[in-house]
């Protein structure tokens, strides 16, 4: 992609218009494949030489590539943004908000913390149709409108979050040689999946590479299997229940969701290792086993960022591949997707963030980012054609897709349960415990926070 020259005009500022000096990754205008005009919408100097504090989890290389978003929006408006990232946001966006110091817009990984923020009135509602904006221009909209929809002080419920930036969970990767080598198709429903991995073992081969290890939070990697299970089995509307506590953990439906994951994780000859194994193998390390010679797994269940782990000079498209984890066929539901993402949101009633969240809703803000890497949008507006690799670009038509989209549930428990009881749950279902004395387990734990 072209490296740009500045963006620069000092008369400008004698005219009255915009006048920034500024690096652009790609230059405005250069290739067709970019939403030129959404960015020209956007050029005003109603808010020129005023500035908003945006503050979020991104640091490293996702801070360069959020900076270089920002960077448009700067170029287009005169409005300077003064972003800062921490790896403790969480618990320093609290502390700022409580002090009366909040940046003017925060970058929330867990929407759970931004319901939480808006009941104390420490958010600012959004502009009056952002809902509706985000309804219609998103793939699954009204799944995605709801994680930034929160009770109020007033007692209302109003818009307070803007989703932008999306991860996907429901991917199983596999080996293309692997698979052909030995026959093996990629499958379409649940039941194909299921199918598939009976073939693998009887074929003397083991189906599947588990890990739940994870330090102090081993055990995750199983909550997002039941979290799949429980859009494949159930209506979205029980998923939701589940994740309030309006259905309980120990209710069957609930059950069978922990048992149809156990039906992959629990019998030995689908599991390399062995199916009490898994809590014992790092989840960082339990996808090697698709790149050994012979293959010690075929199928490894992990969301987009695993390729992180994998050994080097694996290739994404040539070396291994992936597929949506796929519904049953026979249950009418979809095309559910589980995944996470970040939400921004007001702190503060700085007249200027109104300019950033229009921004953010036009497709230019999307594809700067697409078409670097890390970055995956709902936006169906945005061209998945300027996707930076084929990689992200599958991903984001496996978004784009969604019949239903849903935001990882432990999550959105409160932390002693979807970060606590649910995880050492899993663990305990890995050693053994029934399904139904793990989910009996949790909700109790649940019941004492009432």
């Amino acid at each position: 992609m072209k490296k740009l020259l500045t963006l620069s005009c000092a008369v400008c500022a004698l005219s009255g218009s915009v006048a920034l000096s500024q690096d652009l990754v790609f230059e405005p205008g250069d290739d067709d494949r970019f939403d030129w005009d959404s960015y020209n919408a956007l050029k005003s100097d109603e808010f020129a030489g005023q500035s908003i504090r945006v503050f979020g989890p991104w640091l490293g290389q996702d801070r360069v590539l959020v900076e270089s978003v920002i960077d448009y929006f700067e170029a287009a408006t005169g409005i300077t943004v003064d972003y800062s990232g921490s790896d403790s946001f969480e618990q320093q966006v609290v502390i700022d908000a409580e002090a009366g110091s909040p940046p003017d817009i925060g970058v929330f990984p867990q929407p759970g913390l931004a319901a939480e923020l808006a009941r104390k009135g420490q958010l600012k509602p959004l502009a009056e149709g952002t809902e509706h904006w985000i309804v219609d221009n998103y793939a699954a909209g009204e799944s995605w409108a709801q994680y930034g929809n929160y009770l109020g002080p007033d007692g209302e419920t109003h818009q307070y979050g803007f989703p932008f930036k999306a991860d996907v969970k429901s991917l199983v990767w596999y080996v293309p040689e692997n698979f052909e080598d030995a026959g093996y198709e990629v499958p379409e429903t649940m039941e194909d999946l299921k199918t598939l991995t009976e073939q693998i073992a009887e074929d003397g081969e083991t189906p599947w590479c588990i890990g739940l290890g994870s330090g102090g939070a081993t055990g995750w990697p199983a909550t997002d299997w039941v979290e799949d299970m429980m859009l494949r089995n159930n209506s979205p509307e029980d998923y939701d229940a589940w994740v309030k506590n309006e259905l309980p953990f120990d209710d069957p439906k609930v059950i069978a969701a922990i048992e149809d994951y156990g039906w992959f994780s629990r019998q030995d000859d689908f599991v390399s290792g062995g199916a009490q194994a898994i809590a014992s193998i790092d989840f960082r390390d339990s996808p090697k086993g698709l790149f050994d010679f012979p293959p010690q797994c075929y199928l490894h269940k992990q969301a987009s960022f695993i390729p992180s782990f994998f050994p080097d000079g694996v290739e994404i498209g040539t070396d291994v591949d992936f597929f949506y984890l796929p519904a049953y066929a026979d249950k009418d539901l979809g095309q559910p997707v589980l995944g996470a993402g970040t939400i921004f949101a007001q702190l503060t009633d700085n007249p200027v963030n109104a300019a950033f969240f229009e921004f953010l809703e036009s497709p230019i803000a999307h594809e700067v980012w697409m078409a670097q890497r890390g970055f995956l949008t709902p936006y169906t507006k945005a061209n998945a054609d300027v996707y930076g690799d084929p990689t992200l670009k599958k991903m984001g038509d496996i978004l784009t897709s969604a019949t239903t989209f849903r935001f990882d549930g432990s999550d959105l428990m409160p932390g002693s349960i979807g970060a606590g009881a649910f995880w050492t749950g899993m663990v305990d279902y890995a050693s053994g415990k029934s399904a139904r004395d793990v989910a009996q387990q949790i909700q109790q734990q649940w019941n004492t926070l009432k």
